[in-house]
């Protein structure tokens, strides 16, 4: 059996799926937690409220998805940590005035690992991936507030193992033209496994989120706020005594400031049209779970820009949790209803 490089490679396969969240290991498919939009990439990695017409945002949250993505077209791809790659496709299209829906696959590759018999010896190599079918419907309920659902469903393959599960996100948003306010409530991955790996059923990595946009007054300047991980208060992260060894002990962090603030993200948007944008986000989960990792001054934050025509869309998003990791992050729209006009 390969079972020792077999667990080794999935416990590494799960943590860079986290999005960096390495301390917290409670859930398997974290890869959920991975963002496809560089737009929200760029915002810090959670954005449940930025109203534009681009399909990838529908990912964080389904009643971002209108009747205004008329056969819309797009296109992710990230590299991440070591020689992980993710790629997908969406389209979305609207049914009537009010009613909108759309089709996604994701593609969450680890790259090769070498497979080992229990006694070690090396016997070969493997892959290890994740896919996500998702398919999403909304509503519009009034002139400001939407919902909407994403249905998806996730198989999981690691060497000879592999698991499947099904799982939805609620959404709802309510938007303020006059106002330029954005407000949001998610509930993400809410379902389970039908299908498991092994002996027990691994749980998802279901989440409660707040979302807040809103544009200066007077200014081009969009900031946000987004709560995470509301289902659960206690977040604690592990740090050194002392900063400047790395043999000190560990100690538990868990204090009151810090439990609120790695719930939020922050974000701001300098955004002149609606053809350009340039974004700065802050994730302080992303930089407390690094405090053992060599995190550097950057671990936290996050950089995206995009432009747009009436036809299609590029963007383009950085991070760098920590010093051996630059991630990069690409989207590319395209609206078939403008080329066929």
């Amino acid at each position: 059996m390969k079972i020792r490089h077999l667990i080794i490679s999935l416990v590494a396969s799960a943590s860079c799926s986290l999005g960096v969240s390495a301390q917290d290991s409670g859930n398997a498919y974290n890869f959920l937690n991975i963002p496809v939009s560089s737009r929200v990439y760029g915002l810090g990695g959670h954005n449940i409220t930025i109203i534009d017409d681009d399909i990838n945002l529908v990912e964080q949250n389904p009643a971002l998805l209108g009747p205004e993505f008329e056969k819309q077209i797009g296109l992710n791809y990230m590299h991440y940590i070591g020689g992980s790659n993710f790629m997908g496709a969406r389209f979305g299209n609207g049914i009537s005035e009010h009613n909108a829906w759309a089709v996604g696959i994701q593609y969450y590759g680890y790259g090769e690992f070498k497979a080992a018999d229990i006694d070690g010896t090396v016997s070969g190599t493997f892959n290890a991936n994740d896919l996500a079918f998702s398919a999403t419907y909304s509503h519009d309920i009034n002139d400001q507030f939407r919902g909407g659902i994403t249905l998806k469903a996730l198989s999981s393959k690691y060497e000879d193992y592999s698991a499947f599960a099904l799982c939805a996100d609620l959404g709802i948003n309510y938007f303020n033209a006059e106002k330029d306010l954005s407000l949001s409530l998610v509930l993400k991955n809410l379902g389970g496994q039908l299908s498991k790996f092994n002996e027990s059923y691994d749980r998802l990595p279901w989440d409660i989120q707040l979302g807040y946009s809103q544009f200066l007054k007077n200014t081009s300047i969009r900031i946000s706020v987004t709560a995470t991980n509301l289902n659960k208060w206690n977040l604690p992260y592990y740090a050194r005594e002392d900063n400047n060894s790395t043999s000190s002990p560990l100690i538990e962090k868990s204090s009151f400031g810090s439990n609120l603030f790695r719930h939020l993200t922050f974000a701001a948007e300098y955004v002149p049209s609606d053809k350009f944008y340039v974004g700065l986000g802050y994730d302080h989960k992303t930089r407390t779970d690094m405090s053992t990792y060599s995190r550097n001054f950057l671990s936290g934050f996050s950089l995206g820009a995009g432009l747009k025509t009436s036809s299609f869309g590029v963007g383009v998003a950085l991070a760098q949790p920590h010093t051996g990791a630059t991630t990069f992050m690409a989207n590319f729209t395209l609206s078939l209803a403008s080329l066929l006009k």
